[in-house]
């Protein structure tokens, strides 16, 4: 699999996102984010490319006849060529990892602060990195967030382009 996927001539400085589906096996999706590219490998498997910066979301759930095995959300910045990253799976090279959950009760609350993002009319790429670290502080130990807000998302575009 990892074979045909680096040979796919796809551009070094790029973010590449291996995904699976076999339905009520293993499921691994694209929840939001900007795709520079999307490569259909097969009728189970699609390569999903981001650009440096880019914002997105990554779960992964597994499961068998007896239940869930895995259930995980990761939401990722893409990084460029020559900055340093985590790794993760199915991710290459990796990236800057800003939300990181385990165990669907878990999952199921960073997805409804996204579905919450969104009834905002604001796309959850263009959150700001700091917000998902805080979510991801608050729900890892079981204690309330703020919720994100249109005046919060508003600053965080205007600090974004001052600091460009």
């Amino acid at each position: 699999m990892t074979t045909s996927i680096r040979n796919a001539g796809l551009p070094a400085d790029r973010t590449v996102v291996e995904l699976t589906w076999r339905e009520n096996h293993v499921e691994h999706w694209i929840r939001f984010g900007r795709a520079a590219e999307d490569q259909r490998l097969d009728r189970h498997r699609r390569v999903v490319v981001f650009a440096p910066g880019s914002i997105f979301a990554f779960v992964r759930w597994a499961g068998n006849e007896h239940g869930t095995i895995i259930s995980r959300i990761d939401i990722v910045r893409a990084v460029a060529s020559g900055e340093p990253f985590q790794t993760l799976p199915f991710v290459r090279p990796g990236g800057d990892i800003l939300l990181r959950i385990t165990g669907w009760p878990k999952v199921e609350a960073v997805l409804k602060v996204v579905d919450a993002i969104e009834a905002l009319g604001i796309d959850p790429a263009d959150v700001a990195p700091d917000h998902w670290r805080h979510i991801y502080n608050r729900i890892s130990v079981n204690e309330p967030f703020r919720v994100y807000s249109a005046e919060q998302h508003r600053a965080w575009l205007r600090r974004r382009e001052v600091t460009r």
